[in-house]
């Protein structure tokens, strides 16, 4: 009664579709799971609720998933549900833990290799020896390149075939980077090591090459749990069915619209087949976001309503829980220095206001658009971290960068022009202003090297003013040597060390964090999507980013673009992800530039949501009611019969179409919506300032019972030219 009694207290406070999960019979169940549905509720509340119900014991559970934060987590939650005893785990962690057991009996009593923390070493030995020159940043591709091809069960005398059929874009020619697979292999046995991807092999191998092992792992896990089940490779999928054995005690859960990480080889493809591969699977979809507020829900039910291609199958439509918050907004700048700025400027805002610093973060596409970010945020005086990857000045090709500036002070005529300058220092140390190199790691490094370039054009554009008398001075021009000096004041001002402070990261290193404040930036074509995306896949793989990077909004949420990249630079367009919004909205004034510069500095684009689902909408008469055209309408007759009488008097007594005066889904939206005051009057699309003036007092003096007699008797309305 006792066990019973818990396990029940195990399902209060779930929501129908996680309760579903939570007891849904023995065997294979697939958790489709949107972004703020509470899927790891909703897996360790299965874990716990089988266990406590006597269905299965704890140590017998094997639960599976991708960072060690992440296992950390669901072990903690099992223990306040009282599931002691399972096994959270990642991948690589649970199938060290097996080969290091069973390292005696089947390596014939030698202990196990030595486990290698990084390829690197080996990668730059193993280029060496087929006869190519890689630096640190060319042999973290190789060896990428490397991790994808044995993830993918691709072995080196199959790898040019395979990257071909894969369209990978690889960091050299397909032949040579198999010449360096089968030298970096040849090499770890001549070493007695072995790295990661070997390890899950060799417990596939243990399993299902010793009998005697795989009978041992299987009597004690008899029941798997994976999460994130859309970053399964095929070498973890192998392992998976090796610890199986056959056996349907299987819970999955993932997203296919969160699929992120194709190029490391991580694919959905299990998760879209997992009701095909498993005939009797139960399915289940998590759908109410308990996140986001419905208007962030809207703009990304809006954003990856438009995918296409095999994760669109999968594809959830969230409902948004939270009481409702501010419209996300979408700002466009004349250059990304404006956009830096104002983003800081708001972050300041937001922590004077009483948004804890922490709870923000800047989300960018690449990591060296954090620059700018760093440097405003810096002058702002707001404290940042950087999530996943290094401060901008501390990456070790920008410091190698900053030594080489500083060397050719000496040897490039002072006359250069700044940015011309920068250019030969940088070729000295292996940079190119032509198109970037294939490859994650040299690409990154380029565009490292490219935004120093971009500062110089900046800081160029910025010519010194030197007085030459009392009421008189000269432009001078910026040198290289000034340059060198304005880069080692903005490193010193960067390097103070914080605690607590706005998240600067990538939007792949965002993936499974929230804040209560989000700023999507950079969100032009060429940066999102990518000019590298290719592919009709890899377009989706970038609008499945930006749908990532919108979720992780719980309140507030601003997406921002600059139309060039520097002041007076070639425009650009908006990212196409970005759904149709409503551009009417008016104009912010700010610093610097004039005229259309100045217009676009701030311009500030108002997404409309529906006030009843929250969804984002489109077309326009959508936006004028406030509500999507599927949703319930809670209109007032009576008002709306009014309001039509009254409309049809204005219009004759000014000899002109009854449309002209409000149209039929203006009057809608006036008898839907009730407006009582000026402010919501004029939020309603298709009443303008000038309408305003016009029937204002009219349209308010009606919603607020008076009768059309009372606002019209006799009345005529001029409209004034």
């Amino acid at each position: 009664m006792v066990v019973h009694s818990a396990s029940e207290q195990v399902l209060a406070g779930l929501d129908p579709e996680q309760r579903s999960a939570v007891t849904a019979p023995a065997g294979p169940v697939c958790i489709l799971a949107g972004a703020g549905t509470g899927k790891t509720r909703a897996i360790t509340s299965r874990i716990a609720h089988r266990a406590l119900s006597g269905q299965i014991s704890p140590r017998h559970v094997l639960a599976v998933t991708f960072t060690a934060r992440a296992a950390a987590e669901m072990r903690h939650r099992l223990t306040l549900l009282g599931a002691q005893g399972v096994q959270a785990r990642t991948f690589h962690a649970a199938a060290l833990r097996q080969v290091r057991y069973f390292a005696p009996r089947l390596l014939a009593g030698r202990a196990m290799p030595e486990l290698l923390d990084s390829k690197v070493r080996l990668v730059t030995l193993a280029a060496a020896r087929v006869g190519l020159r890689a630096d640190r940043a060319a042999a973290r591709d190789l060896a990428g390149e490397i991790e994808w091809a044995k993830s993918s069960l691709v072995e080196p005398a199959d790898y040019v075939v395979s990257a071909a059929r894969a369209l990978r874009d690889t960091p050299h020619e397909p032949a040579k980077v198999a010449d360096v697979f089968t030298a970096y292999e040849q090499l770890k046995r001549s070493n007695g090591v072995i790295d990661f991807e070997d390890m899950l092999r060799a417990a596939v191998w243990g399993i299902e090459e010793h009998p005697d092992v795989g009978e041992q792992v299987r009597g004690q896990y008899r029941h798997f749990v994976v999460d994130e089940y859309q970053d399964v490779n095929p070498l973890q999928q192998r392992l998976l069915d090796a610890w199986l054995g056959g056996r349907d005690d299987l819970t999955v859960v993932g997203d296919a619209s969160q699929t992120i990480y194709s190029f490391t080889g991580a694919t959905s493809a299990y998760l879209v087949d997992f009701p095909r591969r498993h005939r009797n699977a139960t399915v289940v979809r998590l759908v109410r976001d308990y996140r986001s507020t419905p208007q962030v829900v809207g703009l990304a039910n809006a954003v990856i309503s438009q995918a296409r291609g095999t994760e669109a199958r999968l594809r959830l439509e969230l409902s948004g829980q939270r009481p409702p918050g501010p419209e996300p907004d979408l700002r466009i700048f004349t250059d990304e220095p404006a956009e830096a700025n104002a983003v800081a400027a708001r972050c300041r805002a937001l922590i004077d206001a009483g948004t804890p610093a922490k709870e923000i973060a800047v989300l960018f596409r690449v990591n060296a658009q954090s620059e700018a970010y760093e440097k405003a945020l810096t002058e702002a005086s707001v404290p940042y971290v950087v999530q996943g990857a290094e401060r901008f000045f501390e990456r070790a090709e920008v410091r190698q960068a900053m030594v080489a500036l500083r060397a050719a002070t000496r040897s490039i005529p002072g006359e250069t022009p700044l940015p011309a300058a920068v250019v030969e220092a940088l070729t000295a140390v292996g940079w190119s202003p032509d198109a970037p190199p294939a490859g994650g790691a040299a690409r990154e490094r380029w565009e490292a090297l490219s935004a120093l370039v971009q500062l110089s054009e900046e800081y160029a554009a910025t010519p010194e003013v030197v007085p030459i008398g009392e009421a008189a001075s000269v432009e001078r021009p910026v040198t290289l040597f000034d340059f060198t000096e304005e880069l080692a004041r903005r490193a010193a001002q960067q390097h103070v060390p914080t605690v607590d402070g706005v998240t600067l990261a990538s939007l792949h290193s965002a993936k499974g964090l929230e804040w209560d404040a989000v700023f999507l930036i950079g969100l032009a074509e060429g940066t999102l999507p990518t000019t590298y995306a290719k592919t009709v896949e890899q377009v989706e793989e970038e609008r499945r980013l930006l749908y990532v990077g919108i979720t992780r909004a719980r309140e507030w949420l601003w997406l921002s673009y600059a139309a060039a990249r520097s002041p007076g630079g070639r425009a650009r367009r908006p990212s196409r992800f970005l759904p149709q919004l409503d551009r009417s909205g008016g104009t912010e004034r700010a610093a610097g530039g004039t005229g259309p510069a100045r217009r676009a500095e701030r311009r500030r684009t108002q997404i409309v949501s529906c006030r009843i689902c929250g969804a984002t909408l489109l077309a326009g008469p959508d936006r004028k009611l406030g509500r999507c055209p599927t949703c319930p309408s809670d209109i007032d007759d009576e008002l709306h019969e009014r309001l039509r009488e009254w409309r049809q008097r204005v219009a004759a007594a000014q000899k002109v179409p009854a449309y002209v005066v409000f149209t039929d889904a203006t009057l809608i939206a006036l008898a839907e919506r009730r407006p009582g005051r000026s402010e919501e009057l004029i939020a309603i699309a298709g009443i303008g300032p000038r309408k305003l003036g016009l029937y204002g007092d009219s349209v308010l003096a009606l919603v607020g019972g008076a009768g059309v007699d009372d606002v019209c008797p006799e009345k005529t309305f001029e409209i004034s030219s």
